[in-house]
């Protein structure tokens, strides 16, 4: 078994090494696809383009609009009309508009003050957190305001029992998104092209027509199955490998808390799960375009239910028991745990025990409608 099963590693390897297309991917995977990732999703407020019509032109208003500065907010126009902040913002030169009344500064020491804000909810998530700084920075300054208005009286007034909310985000205290989304990225590289490797693989002998050879040889289905798992598990974990250091730490400086030996070990029972269930998908596939279009059927829902963009806890009941059955959605968990949190054994026990049975599970399955198709 051994030998046989030597020799058909050593075929695999060649044959992968001169699949130029497959090299593309594998490049891609695990530098550009992690790299573009992190750099083009963000969720924080970052030189928010701003137009201005301060109609006051008062030192109070003069005094909001200091406050509205870089890094968050950067103001790329002062003007007069309402006509002029339409063309700002319908021409996307602009995201966020602020119209501060004539009488901004009577009303507002008369405790009445208003000012108007207009966001471009295209990117509804920026918008709403670039609302809330606003609010935030409006409320800092009645703040002021109140104190300065009560003079003595407000040494009494600090007397008072106050509540001093802090927010502090563990792990990620800035809210670097690209940390999120980078390690994001490199999980669901590791998961498409384990399934795309081994697909790839198995109906390639299809396609090449040398199934029927291999099927009269001396070599057990079995073996033929290790022979497609092996290298995929050997490929991905040296690759990502250069996707954490290079890129998810190198690049985007995130941090790495946890155990590397077992972050990778369970990282290659995860791969050997997710390679079978690419050997799955190539038992029923006569081509690879028909394997493609199956991989990304069966790996969109398996994404969506991971946990990676909706906290399983929030899916509906029927999504939560659903998620169970992918072992994708035990790996989300457990490398966030490991590489973010530093999480040891025996916090991401259960996920290591659904990545292992899920995982054998799925193997089985392949195994035995292969030979169910040969038989």
């Amino acid at each position: 078994m051994a030998k046989r099963l030597q020799a058909m590693l050593r075929k695999e390897f060649t044959q992968l090494f001169h699949d130029w297309p497959i090299l593309f991917i594998l490049a891609w995977a695990f530098s550009g696809a992690i790299y573009v990732a992190g750099n083009a999703i963000s969720i924080e407020v970052n030189e928010h383009p701003t137009v201005v019509i301060d109609l006051s032109r008062s030192a109070l208003s003069r005094e909001l609009l200091a406050r509205i500065q870089p890094p968050y907010f950067k103001i790329v126009g002062s003007v007069r009309s309402d006509d002029e902040v339409l063309d700002y913002l319908d021409s996307g030169k602009a995201s966020l508009a602020i119209i501060i009344p004539p009488d901004f500064e009577r009303k507002s020491l008369a405790g009445m003050g208003r000012f108007q804000v207009i966001s471009d909810g295209t990117m509804s998530q920026i918008s709403i957190m670039a609302t809330s700084y606003i609010a935030r920075i409006a409320a800092e300054l009645n703040i002021e305001l109140l104190t300065r208005r009560l003079g003595a009286l407000s040494t009494e007034v600090a007397r008072f029992p106050q509540i001093d909310a802090r927010n502090r985000v563990a792990y990620n205290a800035n809210i670097e998104s690209a940390w999120f989304a980078s390690l994001l990225e490199l999980m669901n590289m590791i998961t498409m092209v384990s399934m795309l490797l081994t697909a790839a693989a198995m109906v390639r002998e299809k396609v090449y027509g040398t199934m029927e050879q291999l099927l009269v040889s001396p070599l057990r289905p079995l073996e033929l199955f290790l022979s497609k798992i092996i290298p995929t598990v050997l490929v991905v974990v040296a690759l990502s490998l250069v996707g954490l250091f290079g890129l998810v730490q190198g690049v985007f400086d995130t941090p790495i808390r946890g155990s590397l030996l077992l972050f990778y070990s369970v990282m290659a029972i995860y791969v050997f799960s997710i390679a079978s269930l690419g050997l799955l998908i190539a038992v029923f596939s006569s081509n690879l375009a028909q394997a493609m279009m199956s991989l990304f059927l069966i790996l969109m829902p398996m994404l969506f239910l991971s946990g990676a963009f909706t906290p399983a806890e929030s899916m509906a009941p029927w999504m939560q028991y659903t998620s169970l059955l992918s072992p994708m959605r035990y790996f989300m968990d457990f490398g966030y745990q490991v590489l973010f949190k530093g999480n040891g054994l025996e916090y991401v026990w259960h996920d290591i025990a659904g990545i292992v049975i899920c995982g054998g599970t799925i193997f089985g399955l392949s195994l035995w409608r292969f030979k169910k198709r040969i038989a």
